[in-house]
């Protein structure tokens, strides 16, 4: 029984997926990009593509190349600070996530470190950590000599600077960490918070300029529990739910806004928590509704097969 390509690309549309989202770091531009491989795939037919896989990786690397040469131009005018849009990684969104690196590679946090990165650069850098391509297939993908693969790869590691301790922090810490930040939340207790923050804890806000949010950065303890004071004062904060998920690799708290027509609460943000020295050392905050899109599917899914 022959197999069509519509079916033959869709045993390699989640790997697909999973590179462009982290060369993007945007859900909606990921599904645009596998979907545009999709149809060049299509149209070049079965002669013409001899071994599909390393084919397509090659397709959608370069049309990420496309899109982050021009996304770059649009974060810099972006309103506030800009962070990636967030994917429930618990069903296998991005791909099987087993170790501690494997986590953290996909984390917002590594995600917004990438950006220091030239998109060439980035892509080797995925390519090598996410995808274990070897530079010569990695030379292959970009048309670069293995040389110039691994000067490039050289060059994005040190300019990422992960610090080794990301990966040393325990699950468990982890889990405790955000239980206990969904509690001391769900109660107003600003006194337990404190607990759980380092002093120079960094709170980052992404409303995109559609919802109102912080445009610049919080920092400090005293200032981000100033600024959670506020924000639990606002009229109606009752209304919304939190609730605990696995998002780009960790526990990560959504936030559930009022019950629509149907009943159902859709999600109107995303917390994320960075931990280090057994505290919460960063926050990041997405609100902006149009990078909610992509988690708010996969949650009605997940409703629907529940």
């Amino acid at each position: 029984m022959t197999t069509s390509l519509a079916d033959e690309f869709e045993t390699y549309r989640p790997r697909l997926f999973g590179l462009a989202y982290r060369m993007l770091g945007s859900a909606a531009d990921a599904e645009d990009v596998v979907q545009d491989a999709y149809l060049r795939f299509s149209g070049a037919g079965r002669a013409d593509v001899e071994r599909p896989g390393a084919w397509l990786a090659k397709v959608v690397t370069n049309l990420c190349l496309t899109r982050l040469t021009s996304a770059r131009a649009r974060r810099e005018r972006y309103p506030g600070p800009w962070l990636p849009e967030p994917v429930v990684t618990a069903d296998g969104a991005l791909g099987p996530l087993e170790s501690a690196e494997q986590r953290d590679a996909v984390s917002l946090a590594l995600l917004v470190l990438l950006e220091r990165l030239t998109p060439t650069e980035r892509a080797v850098y995925v390519l090598r950590e996410a995808f274990a391509y070897t530079h010569r297939d990695i030379a292959g993908v970009l048309d670069l000599s293995e040389a110039n693969s691994r000067q490039l790869y050289r060059r994005a590691v040190g300019r990422l600077a992960v610090p080794a301790a990301r990966f040393e922090v325990p699950a468990e810490r982890r889990t405790l960490l955000v239980d206990s930040f969904l509690s001391a939340a769900r109660e107003g207790d600003l006194a337990g918070l404190e607990r759980l923050f380092a002093e120079d804890v960094v709170w980052w806000s992404d409303g995109g300029g559609q919802v109102s949010a912080a445009r610049r950065p919080v920092e400090g303890r005293e200032k981000v529990l100033r600024f959670l004071a506020g924000v639990a004062g606002r009229a109606g904060a009752e209304a919304f739910a939190l609730s605990v998920a696995e998002v780009n690799g960790h526990d990560a708290l959504i936030v559930h806004g009022p019950a629509g027509a149907d009943g159902v609460a859709g999600p109107t943000g995303v917390i994320t928590f960075e931990v280090g020295d057994g505290v919460i050392t960063e926050v990041r905050v997405v609100m902006n509704p149009g990078k909610l899109e992509f988690l708010g599917r996969q949650l009605e899914r997940a409703r629907d097969r529940g």
